[in-house]
């Protein structure tokens, strides 16, 4: 690197200090990511680790060696070691990669040209980490968000139109509670039908070897075979050849020897899942959700005061999975997270005002 022309000023001694305690926590970050992986994403990953320490070499030997005082690592950097440590999960590379997004190199002239690149490939790579980890979550995560807010956001507005109309508490609680059965029950039985639904659909558009075992007996020529691969998909020429293939492999004895075999069992099941786990799932993550609005007419509250430390709790619970899909989704979490609280208090609002308008009394 060439130095520039000024002499360094305190203020770039601390900034260099700064930047030499945050490379070295991104790199335990990556450190403690790895010791939780095995394979090709442990090798990326350390390999991000030793990334961080050419950069934390660098503002060492700017600053001279190891400086007596160092500043504390922000309370990102330090979040994040501690997830590492104990979760290695998705969101910590997803926190990993906002963090690998906001580079301060760009505008520093005492950072080098490969330093600037290497930021920039890093977030590309944590960015490619996080979107394995995101598809093999978004199935299970959808599932999860999806009925634990429906449960909150459902429940909410049929407590508070309920209780708008001035009826008994116990009445609302009634309610409450017959509404949360309701809603997780029709959410179980959806997800156990539509489950069984796609096993079913899949089983019945599997290929099987039936075709091909019988080969070796065909009186005729591989065109007949062919027929069966061009109606899975295949091309004319590509299915003549693999037809071709099995019965000169079959008339001699060594069909599977010679080109193993025709069809790949299908995964398809296991990816879909159990209809049986995903109909408990989707039952419990309703009713924990739809338990929320329920619990101040649980604990004896009424009126007023159980309506509004409801808005309060489910308020709470809205704000903390819009910030989770935020953080998984790599955008920002605070604006998710209003999001969602926008969505749930106005459709619960809707039903309040209803009730409002058709009470039989004063709440």
């Amino acid at each position: 690197m060439t130095a520039p022309a000024a002499a360094p000023t305190p203020a770039d001694h601390r900034r260099w200090a700064r930047y030499l305690v945050e490379e070295r926590a991104e790199g335990s970050v990556y450190q403690k990511l790895a010791a939780r992986r095995t394979g090709e994403e442990q090798e990326i990953l350390l390999r991000l680790a030793d990334a961080e320490r050419r950069h934390e070499q660098h503002w060492l030997d700017l600053l001279g060696g190891e400086p007596r005082r160092l500043p504390r690592p922000g309370i990102r950097s330090r979040v994040l070691g501690w997830m590492a440590g104990r979760f290695g999960s998705i969101f910590v590379l997803a926190l990993a990669q906002s963090a690998e997004a906001r580079s301060p190199y760009d505008a520093e002239h005492y950072a080098t040209p490969a330093m600037r690149a290497d930021e920039k490939i890093h977030y590309e790579v944590v960015r490619g980490l996080a979107a394995r980890g995101r598809r093999r979550l978004s199935g299970s995560f959808r599932a999860a968000v999806f009925g634990a807010n429906d449960g909150l956001v459902s429940n909410l507005a049929l407590v508070l139109g309920i209780g708008a109309t001035g009826v008994s508490s116990g009445f609302v609680l009634f309610s409450g509670i017959a509404g949360l059965l309701a809603g997780a029950l029709s959410m179980g039985a959806g997800e156990f039908v539509s489950v069984r639904s796609q096993r079913e659909l899949l089983a019945a558009t599997e290929a099987n070897e039936d075709a091909a075992d019988a080969a070796g007996d065909l009186d005729i020529d591989e065109n007949e075979l062919a027929l069966v691969y061009r109606a899975r998909g295949m091309g004319i020429d590509e299915a003549l050849a693999r037809a071709h293939r099995i019965v000169e492999a079959a008339k001699a004895g060594a069909r599977r020897a010679a080109t193993g075999p025709v069809s790949v069992p299908s995964s398809d099941h296991d990816i879909i899942g159990s209809d049986w786990t995903a109909a408990i799932s989707s039952f419990l993550l309703f009713a924990s959700g739809a338990i929320v609005p329920v619990l101040p007419w649980i604990f004896g509250l009424q009126g007023l005061s159980a309506i509004v430390l409801a808005l309060v709790l489910v308020g709470i619970a809205l704000l903390s999975t819009g910030a989770m899909v935020g953080v998984l989704s790599g955008g920002p979490p605070l604006r998710r997270a209003l999001r969602q609280l926008a969505i749930g208090f106005g459709a619960a609002a809707v039903t309040y005002v209803l009730g409002l308008m058709f009470g039989v009394g004063a709440v």
